[in-house]
């Protein structure tokens, strides 16, 4: 059953992982992984807000791999599958069947298979984020040395990984409050008493010091960028403002009731139906529960409401919402399950429920999954598709990309991109030796001589009075929040891919002096 369960889940993962042209963030995570090999290392700036790990992931894949879109998200992908499989190691404290309902309800989430096709750095926070949990239960019914170890290494990699981490270790410390002082008034049953420690202060300083080594590795670029370290403690500053300074662009207020914002509720109940009832389970856990199963629950609730707090929102982040839930719901049908075993119900009547109840939920988020995925997947009425690049942008990056494959000397034809917001261009095109990025046309050379070129519609006018040789001409849609691109084509080059003549041609005025 898990080896099926693991299978659907590299198969939704893998399945066409390059029909989908990279999105703006993953040209910018390709584009750093690419200046590392003029930097020697990645130079960590705080306003980037992400940590440093992933970069030397991609890094890492593309130079054993070679520069290629499913090169780029394989290591989102990795990371993804490795969560379904980590799903199952939470049945030492959830039981089997709760952890095995959660792995099938993960490998089949629209979000986590939408974004773990993403190549960004929600997935490997998400591991991690699972690997510190499971840790901490470990170390409360267990607490050995190797829970010890394993919810550092998990908290070194959150740390390394992206700034949100500070949400889910305050969340922790806050459900452990929450858990003390409910407990005092409905107590839990099970009550799961805090194991006996078997692990010792030379051990704790041991964790204590991958942490620290983690940081300072990775932050200082593998001790090629020391001043990158007391960036890690500058980059909250940053985060704060981002997250709370309505200045980015994400915000989200349409869905404000008060302080709370709906607006992962709202996506919860489109998408994600195995969470919904997860988090519909969470209420039961009020009365007498388990411990654990209660702790999970209030960090888990925590956590949304941490992330509904904070008006910077981007879609791709519910993915460190949603796996406690899967949890949760798997528990939920367990209490079912129990629940009939004791009733008088007949024992017909409690098979076709049960199956009903678990696999219609399972079933709808399949349904979803493969049509988000594989029929939707950059359609902008879908609200996980955000700020995606549209397939139209082939347009303009295929014509080039085509001669280069024929002949690689072609990789030495000259590009402009003039446009203010330009990614994922600089890393489809990043083979190409020269493309210049001009964001505003001030920056403009004054002749626009280049073998292939990208503008602004409405900029199209200004461009072709620069021109002095005939181009094919082509419109295309680049993203979403974008108005239509134009695309230039020097005939010269490019007539043996279009195969018909140029349709601009420069006026007489435009043409330059006859020596």
């Amino acid at each position: 059953m898990e080896f099926l369960i693991v299978c659907i889940a590299i198969a939704l993962r893998l399945w066409g992982l390059e029909e989908k042209p990279p999105h703006f963030d993953e040209g910018v995570n390709g584009w750093f992984a690419d200046q590392m090999h003029a930097w020697g290392c990645y130079r960590y700036d705080p306003t980037n807000y992400h940590g440093p790990f992933y970069f030397y992931l991609v890094y890492l894949f593309q130079t054993l791999f070679g520069r290629a879109l499913w090169v780029l998200r394989m290591p989102a992908v990795i990371a993804s599958i490795l969560s379904v499989i980590g799903m199952f190691r939470f049945s030492e404290f959830f039981g089997r069947r709760p952890a095995t309902i959660a792995a099938i309800a993960m490998a089949v989430s629209p979000a986590c298979v939408f974004y773990g096709r993403y190549s960004i750095h929600e997935s490997w926070l998400v591991l991690f984020n699972m690997l510190f949990i499971w840790a901490l239960l470990g170390i409360w019914r267990y607490g050995t040395t190797k829970y010890l170890y394993t919810a550092f290494i998990g908290f070194a990699g959150m740390l390394i990984t992206k700034e949100t981490w500070i949400i889910s270790l305050a969340s922790v410390l806050l459900t452990f409050c929450v858990l003390f002082f409910w407990q005092k008034i409905i107590p839990s049953q099970p009550m799961i008493p805090w194991a006996r420690r078997q692990w010792t202060i030379k051990d704790f300083i041991g964790g204590v010091t991958i942490v620290v080594l983690a940081v300072i590795i990775f932050y200082s670029g593998f001790f090629h960028n020391f001043p990158g370290i007391p960036k890690f403690f500058e980059a909250f500053f940053d985060w704060f403002k981002t997250g709370f300074g309505e200045v980015s662009g994400h915000e989200k207020k349409a869905e404000q009731l008060g302080f709370f914002n709906y607006y992962w509720l709202d996506l919860i109940a489109r998408y994600e139906w195995p969470a919904l009832l997860g988090l519909l389970a969470c209420f039961p856990l009020i009365g007498r529960a388990s411990s654990q199963r209660r702790f999970l629950a209030i960090y888990a609730g925590g956590v949304i409401c941490a992330y509904s707090i904070i008006p910077y929102k981007t879609p791709w982040l519910i993915i460190s919402l949603l796996w406690p839930f899967f949890l949760l719901f798997g528990g939920g049908i367990e209490d079912l399950l129990k629940y009939f075993q004791r009733s008088t119900i007949s024992f017909s009547f409690r098979k076709i429920f049960l199956l009903g109840f678990l696999s219609l939920p399972i079933l709808v988020s399949l349904f979803i999954c493969v049509r988000l995925n594989f029929f939707h997947a950059t359609d902008e009425k879908e609200p996980y598709v955000y700020v995606q690049t549209y397939p139209e942008i082939r347009i303009f990056t295929d014509p080039p990309l085509a001669l280069a494959r024929k002949d690689s000397r072609n990789y030495n034809l000259r590009g402009m991109i003039l446009l203010e917001s330009y990614y994922p261009i600089p890393w489809i095109l990043g083979d190409f030796l020269h493309v210049g990025y001009y964001h505003k046309p001030n920056q403009w050379p004054k002749v626009v001589d280049a073998d292939f070129i990208a503008t602004l519609n409405s900029e199209a006018p200004e461009v072709e009075k620069r021109m002095h040789e005939p181009y094919y001409k082509r419109n295309f849609r680049l993203r979403s929040g974008m108005k239509d691109c134009v695309a230039y084509f020097r005939a010269a080059p490019f007539h043996q891919f279009f195969g018909k003549p140029p349709e601009f041609h420069p006026t007489p005025q435009t043409s330059p002096p006859i020596q």
